[in-house]
C-alpha cells in the first residue's frame, strides 16, 4: 500500500476534464486535503499530535518532490513516452535521483526491536524527527524509493489516451490504457482517425 502513494503523488497532475491539466497542489488548501484524504500520511503527522494543516514551505518541498518522482517516472517508461503533463521540462536524471535521495535521508530513523513472546523478533524504524511536514515528505519519498526499485516499475506505463497525462501499473498483459474512460476515447479517437483517412483517401467523383 506505501508504493501506492508513489503513483498517488504523480497522479496530483491529472486531466481537468476540460482539455487541460489541472494540478491537486497548487494551493495549501488543496495539498492539505489531499494529504488528510491519505491515512498513511496522516498518521505520520498523528504522532506528532494535532490537527494537521499544511502550510506554503511544505506544499512547496512535496510539489518539488513530485517533480523529481515524475522525472524518474518518465525514466522507468522510457524509450516509451513520458507524460504528456511534463514530457519537454523534465529533470535531469542525476538531478531527481538527487532530491528524491535527499527527501528520504531528511528523516532521522532508529531501529528498534519488537518482540513479542511466542512471535519472532522484528524491526521496526522509528522516527526521531519531530516536525510533522519532514516526516511527509520522507514518507512519500520512501514509497517512490519502493516502488521504483520494484517490481512493479517494469510495469509502469504512462496513459496514451487522448488528455490523459496519467502513469498506471499494468493489471494485464494487453492493457493499453489507465482505465476504461481512457479506453473508449482512445478506440473513438481511432476510429475517427481511421474513418477521416478512408474519407481522404476516395476520389473526387464531383
Amino acid at each position: 500500500m506505501e508504493r501506492q502513494l508513489a503513483l498517488d503523488l504523480v497522479s496530483t497532475v491529472r486531466h481537468d476534464g476540460d482539455g487541460g491539466v489541472a494540478d491537486d497542489l497548487t494551493t495549501v488548501e488543496g495539498t492539505t486535503c489531499w494529504i488528510q484524504e491519505r491515512p498513511g500520511l496522516l498518521s505520520v503527522h498523528t504522532a506528532a499530535g494535532g490537527e494537521f494543516a499544511a502550510d506554503e514551505e511544505l506544499r512547496d518541498r512535496i510539489v518539488a518532490l513530485r517533480q523529481a518522482v515524475r522525472a524518474l517516472f518518465a525514466l522507468a517508461v522510457s524509450p516509451a513516452p513520458a507524460s504528456r503533463a511534463d514530457a519537454d521540462r523534465l529533470l535531469p536524471a542525476d538531478q531527481a535521483l538527487d532530491r528524491l535521495n535527499s527527501a528520504a535521508a531528511s528523516e532521522p530513523v532508529a531501529p528498534q526491536l519488537v518482540w513479542s513472546r511466542g512471535e519472532a523478533p522484528a524491526v521496526r524504524l522509528r522516527s526521531t524527527e519531530g516536525e510533522s511536514g519532514v516526516r511527509i515528505v520522507a514518507a512519500l519519498a520512501r514509497a517512490a524509493i519502493d516502488f521504483l526499485a520494484g517490481p512493479q516499475r517494469e510495469l509502469l506505463r504512462a496513459c496514451t489516451a487522448p488528455r490523459c497525462v496519467r502513469y498506471f501499473v499494468k493489471g494485464h498483459g494487453r492493457q493499453e490504457w489507465c482505465g476504461p474512460a481512457c479506453g473508449n476515447r482512445a478506440r473513438v479517437a481511432r476510429h475517427y482517425q481511421r474513418t477521416r483517412t478512408g474519407a481522404d483517401a476516395e476520389p473526387d467523383r464531383s
